[in-house]
């Protein structure tokens, strides 16, 4: 695949400062110009002011020049113009307004992590010693950005654009209404969301394990019982342990772990879910509000005023 990385989005809101403030305490690193890091990842995430919350830019990384001109003709041939230059291509989702920009850049190569031991039916991998998570003090800090969710209300074209334009790779679906899209190998970096309006739904954060997706958020929401939304769960596309909170915006970020990866595209079949299982495997039941985001009559409003 000449895509191999989520390397980064620019994410738009009303209120910057007290949205950069919870994303210090999600754990990223906040840096200059509104930017905040991961662990693994560098510079993955910008928070910027716009009049209302929304996904402004995904970044993705490519190998070679050569990958940007063959983007470049697969975005020609949808009727979607594309700037490119020396390392860069930028072209603009129509329906969602996103700025989508490839850029050549090294893969990605994240330090191994030791597996956290478990103890199970026959199988003793600690002994003499509690359960690793228990002894852990540290705060939480996400290694890498994994993937966001775009809502559109035009859910075939907005598809279209980061697969056959941009070269994405569908994972599963989710009946009509939702396209897991990879660029990597991460089972998605791209959830398109049929919806009523465009809009940013979700940004996900990896952690190490289901201890540190709790433990990262039994933290949020320890002062802020309101950040909560949903989890602990596993969803079913994807495998991942998550735990939804909502920022001051009203953009919804994840702890997640263990996640699928699929590194060779033929030993994967794309299944089509409906239903629960399109949202979760086990877990308590999605509110209302993850649904249909608490905001969504004013983002409507806001986006057909504009």
């Amino acid at each position: 695949m000449a895509l191999h990385r989520l390397s980064s989005v620019v994410m738009g809101v009303p209120n910057t400062s007290e949205t950069a403030a919870y994303y210090t305490d999600f754990g990223l690193a906040p840096e200059a110009d509104g930017w905040f890091g991961t662990r693994d990842g560098g510079r993955q995430l910008q928070v910027v002011h716009t009049p209302t919350r929304r996904l402004i830019e995904i970044t993705v990384g490519v190998d070679s020049p050569d990958d940007l001109s063959a983007t470049a003709a697969r975005l020609d041939r949808l009727g979607v113009s594309a700037q490119q230059e020396a390392g860069t291509l930028t072209a603009y989702e129509k329906i969602t307004g996103v700025r989508a920009v490839l850029k050549v850049e090294p893969r990605a190569i994240q330090p191994e992590t030791p597996p956290t031991p478990y103890n199970g039916p026959r199988r003793i991998e600690r002994t003499g010693t509690r359960a690793p998570a228990l002894l852990r003090s540290d705060r939480v800090r996400p290694r890498k950005l994994g993937h966001a969710v775009l809502g559109t209300t035009d859910f075939e074209a907005t598809t279209g654009f980061f697969r056959d334009g941009l070269g994405f790779k569908v994972s599963d679906l989710m009946g009509g209404i939702g396209a897991f899209l990879r660029c990597s190998t991460d089972h998605h970096n791209v959830l398109v969301l049929a919806a009523p309006v465009a809009f940013l739904h979700h940004t996900s954060w990896q952690v190490d394990d289901v201890d540190e997706v709790g433990r990262g958020a039994t933290a949020m929401l320890e002062d802020h019982p309101e950040r909560h939304v949903w989890g602990l769960g596993r969803h079913h596309a994807g495998s991942n342990f998550f735990w939804y909170l909502k920022d001051p915006a009203g953009n919804f970020s994840e702890y997640y772990s263990d996640l699928d990866c699929i590194v060779d595209d033929q030993l994967w079949k794309p299944e089509v879910f409906e239903g629960a299982k399109g949202l979760f495997n086990w877990g308590p039941p999605p509110p209302p509000s993850f649904i249909k985001p608490d905001d969504l009559a004013g983002l409507m409003t806001g986006s057909h005023s504009a």
